[in-house]
């Protein structure tokens, strides 16, 4: 299998950027991109670990879930989950980390990069507030690269159309694929009994 070794390979097979793609990119949040973030309810963090591998996880709220604390800064807050840490693992190890960001029904995303810490004072925790609860702790991106991504991705893949849906009865449950892969014998919750375990851990 001929595979690509060097960047100067990979330019041999490609055209140049064009213009525009490259002018987009910024170094810090202009209105479009504070107005896109409090749209969107979900995000993808993408990490990578001092095992070098990279790690991607989704995050979701309510639009606007997360906060913008200034143009060159953004707020995660970090809800309840299954605690593997692997995201807030990876930014001790290594602070870079990129967002996408999603809007349902919007074809274009935004992308974010730059480096993250994890803040756990009670100013910032008690911000994302809800129902009297607060993230035991906050994701801070520091931005260093910010630009709107186009269409063809979602376009491509008619993500947000409803000839694309897919019935869930297609996998079977959460439940079963994790006794699949596990071993486990005990017969797995059906997946609506999931979806309320979920539910009563969301926040």
């Amino acid at each position: 299998m001929s595979k690509i070794k060097s960047k100067e390979h990979l330019r041999e097979i490609y055209p140049p950027a064009v213009t525009r793609a490259l002018d987009k990119q910024m170094t810090a949040l202009d209105v479009h991109c504070r107005q896109y973030i409090s749209l969107s309810p979900f995000v993808i963090l993408a990490t990578k670990g001092d095992d070098s591998l990279g790690d991607a996880t989704p995050r979701g709220g309510e639009p606007g879930f997360v906060h913008v604390e200034s143009d060159g800064a953004i707020l995660i807050p970090d809800w309840p989950g299954n605690n593997r840490l692997d995201t807030l693992e990876n930014i001790i190890d290594n602070p870079g980390i990129g967002l996408l960001f999603l809007i349902p029904g919007v074809k274009e995303t935004l992308r974010i990069n730059g480096t993250a810490d994890i803040v756990i004072d009670e100013v910032t925790r008690h911000l994302f507030e809800t129902r009297g609860k607060h993230p035991r702790s906050v994701i801070r991106i520091h931005i260093n690269e910010v630009y709107l991504h186009c269409a063809k991705a979602l376009m491509r893949s008619h993500l947000w159309e409803e000839t694309a849906r897919i019935d869930r009865a297609e996998l079977p449950s959460m439940g079963q694929m994790i006794n699949d892969q596990t071993g486990a014998s005990k017969a797995p919750p059906s997946q609506s009994e999931m979806e309320k375990q979920y539910e009563k851990i969301l926040y």
